[in-house]
């Protein structure tokens, strides 16, 4: 009977060993399990990029491409992302967020999902729970900025980027394409404050990487500056890097001219 039960733990482990070995170092996950429909666009998905377990530092971030909360940015603001996240030791998941479609609560929804998901699998993809940040560029930058304040503190990221973010509702302010996307024909003034996130800053904000481009017409710097006074103001650290040029949406597009520039800031501000 002892051998009997030596064996059967010798076996178990040595499966759950594999299973452990096997994890590949990119797949794409449904976030919702429970939502089977036809229309694709109601899917949540997240597409992962572990390093290599051996060089993994225990963080992960949580990419949200941009694109007006009507569509995806998903290669350069999404996927193009991983190797750059991989090669520093920090797992990378390229979340594919549902469209509010004036349905606010959806994208958040997306992000809650997601963020407790790769806390779950914590062990399995070397990851420290508590070290998951997130990332978001434009529109995105506006979802992430959502998790990072709107989120309970036990749910928020652990640090946010934030690439020309969308980050106020207030029309002059305001992306308006992505205000009439969000928040639909109810844009009612309670909604706007809700979403004008550089109202929601406290003290319990996570740390933040800001960049933007001066000359961007799209969504103006002054959604990202009052954003990072608000952080400032509340005494979460904030780093703010902003180009001469370079409009807007190019994410890790080498076509940037500050490309290099960029990428070392941020590079430097994740070893911090």
């Amino acid at each position: 009977m002892k051998h009997f039960l030596m064996g059967l733990l010798c076996s178990l482990f040595g499966f759950a060993a594999v299973n452990a070995q096997a994890v590949p170092s990119s797949f794409e996950i449904d976030i919702w399990q429970d939502i089977v429909t036809a229309d694709t666009t109601l899917h949540a998905q997240m597409i992962a990029s572990l390093p290599a377990a051996d060089k993994a530092t225990g963080r992960a971030v949580l990419i949200l491409p941009g694109g007006g909360y009507s569509g995806l940015a998903v290669g350069h603001e999404g996927t193009e992302w991983a190797s750059f996240f991989n090669e520093r030791g920090i797992a990378a998941f390229v979340l594919k967020y549902r469209m509010p479609r004036g349905q606010h609560e959806i994208p958040l929804q997306d992000v809650r999902q997601a963020l407790a998901l790769i806390r779950s699998k914590a062990q399995a993809w070397h990851i420290n729970p508590n070290g998951v940040g997130i990332m978001g560029s434009s529109a995105g930058g506006h979802l992430a900025a959502s998790a990072a304040t709107l989120l309970l503190s036990t749910e928020r990221p652990a640090f946010q980027i934030l690439f020309y973010p969308v980050i106020s509702m207030e029309r002059g302010i305001t992306h308006q394409g992505s205000r009439n996307n969000l928040l639909g024909s109810r844009q009612t003034p309670a909604l706007v404050h809700r979403y004008s996130l550089d109202r929601q800053v406290t003290s319990a904000t996570p740390k933040a990487f800001i960049t933007l481009s001066s000359d961007d017409k799209v969504v103006i710097p002054q959604n990202s500056i009052d954003y990072y006074m608000a952080l400032t103001r509340a005494g979460v650290p904030a780093s703010m890097h902003i180009y001469p040029t370079g409009d807007h949406g190019w994410g890790i597009r080498a076509n940037f001219a500050h490309n290099k520039e960029m990428l070392n800031s941020l590079s430097n501000w994740l070893k911090e």
